[in-house]
């Protein structure tokens, strides 16, 4: 992560196989307006609810790209919840809960990382990134 350091970073768990898929259009869109402000969109593709990711790397990178145009940074598939959880997922956890505790609830879980390294805000599934916008101007023109 330290490749982000002085950066807006916004962290999502993914699925290609979700009702939320289609927010990828609104993650690339945010991703193509602020990027050359300071934000970088992570997307962390993970398979534990529904088994919505089954995928490897190259056909999630694949569907992605061909279903939504998105050149943001996507990685390898991750766990986000119980003892195999990503550990940047523990951290994030840890300092926003949502609604059910700490757990991520569903795909399309979202966190606000500001420049600083501490999260601003965690969004649900149903949160459209269009409704981020706002959040990610002011955490752009906070400096670190």
């Amino acid at each position: 992560m330290s490749d982000y350091d002085g950066k807006v970073v916004l962290v999502v768990n993914t699925a290609s196989q979700c009702g939320f898929t289609p927010q990828f259009a609104g993650l690339e869109e945010l991703w193509n307006r602020f990027q050359d402000q300071g934000l970088a969109v992570l997307g962390f593709p993970c398979n534990q609810f529904g088994g919505q990711e089954p995928g490897d790397a190259v056909q999630i990178g694949g569907f992605c790209q061909r279903n939504y145009g998105v050149t943001f940074p996507m990685f390898e598939k991750i766990d986000v919840n119980g003892p195999d959880a990503h550990p940047l997922y523990q951290w994030l956890r840890t300092q926003k809960s949502g609604l059910l505790g700490d757990k991520v609830r569903w795909n399309f879980t979202k966190f606000l990382v500001g420049r600083d390294g501490q999260v601003i805000k965690r969004y649900g599934s149903t949160t459209k990134p269009e409704k981020i916008a706002a959040d990610i101007e002011r955490a752009l023109s906070t400096s670190s």
